[in-house]
């Protein structure tokens, strides 16, 4: 796909990997929907986009809320006339052990809502966007591409049941529609990072983010424009569909 002109949805758009993956698309001459919470972020990330080349709009959306997500779609496809493709990248951690134990005395467990409200960002929040998506692409008849946001988490990660449980579902969601939605010309593709420069990872204690660090064989973390290349490579090979590009590293968890 040419991205030259191209209609793409980016969620989480106002910093981190959504913004780097939206000005990479804007530098190829895209049309960018960017979708976030945080309003003020959302212009200047418009700022970002348009100086890089690329048309911008901004959509304030609850990637959770069905009806949110059903109307940004909508909007997305009156503003712009089309649509080519989206991005589902908006995601939160709330990182904690299943039971923490001192003393052989259980002091804290997971709580329910640390658990519901990654799991309503990070796996529903996927799926509405992607069916919206993939009701757009078919009602207007033309190709689209899909990418949804997982990580090497997915395969496990102390302190990460939440969020580890999403990614999983995220990467087994990508290869079922990329079965379910090739007969309409839609590809559907996930990018797993692992530990990139982004103000998610930054939050965390520094000797835990050496001790990240010293585990990954580049012996860095990724930068945020190294996924957002790969995100276009997905973009411009029109043969890629229903895998799970790990950007890590060498690190595996």
């Amino acid at each position: 796909m040419d991205l030259k002109g191209k209609v793409i949805v980016v969620t989480g758009a106002g910093r981190g990997l959504g913004l780097s993956m939206s000005q990479a698309f804007a530098a190829k001459g895209a049309k960018l929907a960017l979708v976030d919470l945080d309003e003020a972020a959302l212009a200047d990330a418009a700022k970002l986009c348009q100086q890089a080349g690329g048309e911008a709009r901004c959509y304030r959306a609850n990637v959770a809320d069905e009806s949110e997500v059903v109307q940004l779609y909508t909007d997305v496809v009156n503003d712009f006339g089309r649509l080519d493709g989206t991005v589902n990248n908006a995601g939160i951690t709330r990182d904690g052990l299943l039971v923490k134990v001192k003393d052989g005395k259980v002091v804290k467990k997971m709580e329910l809502k640390e658990w519901q409200s990654v799991i309503d960002v990070d796996l529903t929040g996927v799926f509405l966007c992607a069916r919206e998506a993939a009701v757009k692409m078919i009602e207007l008849g033309k190709p689209g591409l899909i990418i949804n946001i997982s990580s090497i988490s997915r395969a496990g990660n102390i302190g990460q049941t939440n969020y580890s449980a999403a990614k999983a579902g995220v990467a087994a969601m990508t290869v079922t529609w990329a079965k379910e939605l090739a007969r309409y010309n839609i590809r559907v593709v996930a990018i797993a990072p692992g530990f990139a420069n982004t103000p998610m990872v930054a939050g965390m204690k520094s000797e835990i983010l050496e001790k990240v660090k010293s585990g990954i064989p580049l012996r860095r973390l990724a930068e945020a424009d190294e996924i957002a290349l790969t995100s276009v490579f997905l973009f411009e090979n029109d043969y890629c569909t229903g895998r799970v590009i790990e950007v890590d590293g060498g690190l595996r968890l």
